[in-house]
């Protein structure tokens, strides 16, 4: 039977994605940095094998064939979802990926070395050949799949998302936003004249941080017999669903910044380890693109981590980890601090949106051709200015050099952290609305009802609907962005 043939070929390649993801999770964790040149050529010799054998001719013929048996529900929507990957898979050849996937790397490898340096001038040329060669695959993407270049690139992260249909959402988020962070700001002044800020005590050893976080990440649920914690330059969830790879950063100095960042990478890893194990080796049994992984990822750091009544719970766990008796008076504020920024990783949840949109704005232009890598810091500081009143122009490290993904290649996904953030909000109002204890059980420290709800409409389909269809699905109606206002309205703009 055709479709065996294609289960079969779908084994052979997750073991290829398997070999390949758990490299990049060490080249980006443990790899000593004299090991990179080789890293980088043998991921790329990997990935040329795995787009070879993905994109072989006779595959097409056997998804023709395939059509004609009988399958069940599931095989069907199995063919389908892999008859979608072929046709992008087919956009690039084998050549193209492994050069890409070479070029990427490196660049990668010396953003990490010289954004320590704010040394953009040096950055500059890698990147510049990471853009074009970016440039060229949304150009072959665009005429394989009757898309723009951007579209076609958005295509691999968020099926159906089209820039068209997100930049008015966008806009209208932005203007939002614009007037809404003054009076955030100025609530938040408000409260702490009322009652003025605890500081931080600033004493907060790494592994005394990494103990809490761990805990936390056991008890909403992770996995730890199928996953681990690690540090790296830039936070992250990697690895496949049966050893899912975690990251984050530690300061010292205080402890929100990365156990907020432990608990957006564990929303992603619970993602992944509550996929359909049965299919896992199947297109359709994968997450269904980067806007809902970041809704369940922004969920558990959002909904959860940012909810008063999970610091209800949280609190003992902080005294025992790190010695430090608050209130949950004491805590908030902290957890609710506004402020405009330079990190996006380090923003808030009113600001950051802003820092989103920009990055989706200027890799428009930088697509389109409009914009050369030259012109980055420039537009970058203008943009800086406008959205969050703040420079970059002589801080290159804080500004377009602070994210990995350009140097990665990772050219349309910006706009799936903020798409998440509606979905996150819309599941949870949804949530809300079929378990009205639920943040009675959360203070509990009991999370089976918020996971059962996700496991059920969200984990356990897969790729199985496209992103509205499951989005509607899950909630009960289509993508609705005033969810996401008002439950900024509500946390943020009333004392």
């Amino acid at each position: 039977m055709s479709f065996q043939k294609l289960d079969e070929l779908c084994r052979k390649l997750e073991a290829l994605e398997h070999a390949l993801s758990i490299l990049g999770a060490d080249e980006a964790t443990h790899m000593a940095v004299g090991g990179g040149e080789k890293r980088a050529e043998a991921m790329a010799v990997l990935a040329g094998m795995h787009h070879r054998q993905a994109t072989a001719p006779e595959i097409a013929d056997w998804i023709e064939a395939a059509r004609g048996e009988a399958l069940d529900d599931e095989q069907s929507a199995a063919l389908r979802e892999f008859e979608r990957q072929y046709v992008n898979m087919t956009c690039l050849p084998s050549e193209f990926v492994e050069c890409q996937t070479n070029a990427r790397m490196r660049c990668e490898q010396l953003w990490r070395e010289l954004r320590s340096k704010r040394d953009w001038r040096g950055f500059l040329p890698a990147l510049d050949g990471v853009v074009a060669l970016v440039r060229e695959e949304a150009d072959l993407r665009a005429e394989k799949l009757g898309l723009n270049p951007y579209d076609a690139l958005m295509e691999q992260y968020d099926p159906g998302n089209r820039a068209a249909d997100i930049a008015p959402v966008f806009d209208k988020l932005k203007a939002f936003l614009k007037d809404f962070v003054p009076l955030a700001l100025a609530v938040q002044e408000e409260r702490q004249a009322k009652r003025p800020l605890r500081s931080l005590s600033g004493q907060y050893p790494v592994e005394r941080q990494r103990a809490l976080g761990l805990a936390m990440m056991e008890a909403v649920g992770f996995d730890v017999g199928h996953g681990s914690l690690s540090v790296s330059h830039h936070p992250f969830c990697g690895g496949v669903p049966t050893d899912v790879r975690i990251t984050t950063r530690y300061r010292t100095t205080e402890f929100l910044s990365s156990l907020m960042g432990v608990l957006h990478e564990t929303g992603h890893a619970l993602y992944e380890q509550n996929l359909p194990q049965k299919r896992a080796h199947w297109p359709l049994g994968r997450a269904r693109g980067m806007a809902v992984h970041e809704s369940q990822s922004l969920f558990v750091e959002k909904q959860l981590g940012r909810n008063p009544a999970f610091w209800r719970w949280a609190l003992p766990m902080v005294e025992t980890h790190l010695g430090e008796a608050w209130s949950l008076e004491d805590i908030l504020p902290h957890v609710h601090r506004v402020a405009r920024g330079l990190i996006r990783v380090d923003a808030d949840e009113v600001t950051y949106p802003l820092h989103v949109i920009l990055r989706f704005e200027l890799e428009r232009e930088l697509i389109s051709g409009s914009m050369t890598t030259t012109d980055i810091p420039e537009a970058w500081d203008a943009k800086m200015k406008e959205y969050l009143t703040l420079t970059t122009i002589d801080n290159p490290a804080d500004g377009p050099m602070q994210d990995v993904h350009w140097p990665g290649a990772a050219f349309g996904y910006f706009p799936s952290y903020t798409l998440g953030a509606m979905m996150a909000a819309q599941q949870w109002a949804a949530l809300a609305r079929h378990h009205p204890g639920v943040n009675d059980e959360i203070a509990e420290g009991r999370f089976e009802t918020v996971n059962d709800w996700r496991r059920e409409r969200i984990w356990s389909q897969g790729s199985r609907w496209s992103t509205p269809e499951l989005m509607e699905r899950a909630t009960g109606e289509p993508l609705n962005a005033t969810y996401f206002m008002e439950h900024l309205k509500a946390r943020y703009g009333a004392l």
